[in-house]
């Protein structure tokens, strides 16, 4: 029983990174965004997505993020409560990238069952993603995570990935 319940635990984790794959890649596709995913996950990165040309002081910006998903429930009336893992905590508080990144936390249902909805005249993936900056976050004598609270208004969407890369284009960092 035991084997059973570690293999299913397994099964859904990488579904649910699928699923938040997919949801990037699509606010990403909506946005006119384009997409690159590094070979190796070694620094915390697992997108990029690239703006090609642009009118700002950065040409063709980019931002690069660190994608979790979870049904686990970890809203409050403000944030999203997630356990980083240190190492991916120490590598995205960083503050000297030339590619500014972030964190990306997918809440999807409990059920994979009700993670989709499809009709003919719509698609609706459920719940939502959220974003947070950890740059210049403060070194933690944690051991193994580090809780990281990302505004509920931080929501992962079209609008708000154009904002983030017309941000960079200005020279600026989220």
């Amino acid at each position: 029983m035991k084997v059973l319940e570690v293999r299913r635990r397994v099964e859904i984790n990488q579904q649910k990174e699928q699923f938040s794959n997919a949801y990037i890649q699509a606010v990403a596709s909506v946005a006119g965004y384009s997409l690159y995913k590094p070979a190796v996950d070694d620094d915390s990165v697992d997108w990029g997505i690239a703006a090609r040309g642009g009118t700002g002081r950065i040409r063709s910006p980019r931002l690069e993020l660190q994608l979790k998903s979870t049904s686990r429930d970890l809203l409050d009336d403000s944030n999203v409560r997630y356990p980083v893992k240190l190492k991916n905590y120490d590598d995205l508080r960083m503050d000297n990238f030339a590619i500014p990144r972030i964190l990306v936390v997918v809440l999807v249902p409990d059920n994979s069952a009700d993670w989709l909805q499809q009709s003919e005249q719509e698609l609706c993936m459920k719940y939502c993603g959220y974003w947070l900056s950890l740059r210049g976050m403060p070194q933690t004598q944690n051991t193994e995570t580090v809780t990281v609270s990302l505004p509920r208004s931080n929501q992962f969407t079209v609008s708000a990935l154009q904002s983030l890369m017309q941000l960079i284009s200005r020279g600026n960092q989220p």
